[in-house]
């Protein structure tokens, strides 16, 4: 197996464990998506695979048809991507994805989080280089070979395909999510969820001490209503 799939088995139980969390977020990725292409799925690629997503956490669909009229709305304001990256303590390298409508308010508390954990957040460019910028999907298992969906796809720009307990997941780089989508729907195949995810090209190893500095900080920033994705290239501790 490779990075992603190794990736994948260490974040599964520990992120995005929390259901109003991940609401939120989905509701921010709902409305980025409106602004960007339009309300209607049929003809907005990224609405499509955001109401998959919703529908991956159980996000009731009057929660997804809500946010998706509150996004149509003049009065809604957007929100602005911004990564911010950084080190925590022991050298480890965190970049952190955030959706925000208010900057000012967001870098504030970023760097608060770092500080008060004696970490130090950086310039832009400082650590995004040691992270892989990757697409997955989700696809049913059921009547679908993980080996022959490598084989096809592989032209589409898969460079990783496994099974685990919840169906066959897809890997490739960010630059081939749409490629890939509009293949999985070209065959009819359910896209059950799909979504980035930056893979650290190497990971460090800490003490159980060393850990809890950095999860001190991983935490705070998570926390944080403004943050989508926290990653780190701290080795994940058994």
């Amino acid at each position: 197996m490779g990075r992603a799939f190794e990736f994948r088995k260490a974040r599964k139980m520990k992120r995005w464990s929390a259901m109003s969390k991940a609401f939120t977020r989905i509701g921010k990725d709902i409305v980025m998506a409106v602004k960007e292409g339009g309300p209607d799925p049929d003809s907005n690629s990224r609405l499509r695979a955001v109401i998959q997503n919703a529908k991956a956490v159980n996000m009731p669909k009057d929660n997804v048809e809500r946010a998706i009229k509150r996004a149509t709305d003049k009065s809604q304001g957007d929100y602005k991507e911004v990564i911010f990256e950084g080190y925590a303590p022991h050298g480890i390298a965190i970049l952190v994805e955030t959706a925000t409508d208010n900057n000012t308010r967001t870098v504030a508390n970023v760097r608060s989080y770092f500080n008060k954990c004696d970490g130090s957040l950086g310039t832009s460019g400082s650590v995004v280089f040691m992270f892989d910028h990757t697409c997955n999907f989700r696809i049913p298992s059921e009547g679908l070979d993980p080996e022959e969906i490598e084989l096809e796809f592989i032209d589409f720009g898969a460079e990783e395909v496994f099974a685990d307990d919840d169906g066959i997941l897809i890997y490739a780089p960010f630059e081939n999510f749409g490629t890939i989508q509009g293949a999985l729907e070209e065959r009819d195949i359910e896209i059950l969820s799909s979504g980035f995810e930056r893979i650290p090209q190497v990971t460090k190893a800490l003490t159980v001490e060393q850990g809890e500095d950095v999860e001190k900080l991983l935490e705070k920033l998570e926390e944080d209503d403004d943050v989508q994705n926290v990653y780190h290239t701290m080795e994940e501790m058994e």
